[in-house]
């Protein structure tokens, strides 16, 4: 199954963002689920990351809770909010 996780950053922590950037990095590198697709989602500048989002793919909704929990950026409190929701990829397009 695959899992949406949508997170928004408190405000003001485009520093503490970077200053922990390379430990969330690594730590999604070698994640016990896997990455489809992440990024940092972007204010409306186009360049000032506020959040970030993912989708996974998980055996059940709780590893992803777990998952998103041993984040490097949950354990500085980064996010203010955190959406986990399941999707049904319907489309790809990609060739």
């Amino acid at each position: 199954m695959h899992y949406v996780i949508h997170c928004l950053d408190r405000e003001g922590s485009v520093q503490k963002r970077l200053d922990h950037y390379d430990a969330h990095k690594a730590y999604l590198a070698n994640a016990s689920v896997a990455t489809v697709i992440s990024g940092p989602l972007l204010a409306d500048d186009e360049e000032t990351m506020i959040g970030s989002c993912f989708v996974v793919a998980a055996d059940s909704l709780e590893e992803v809770v777990a998952f998103n929990r041993n984040d490097p950026f949950y354990a500085i409190d980064l996010w203010e909010t955190v959406s986990i929701r399941p999707f049904s990829k319907r489309v790809d397009n990609r060739s």
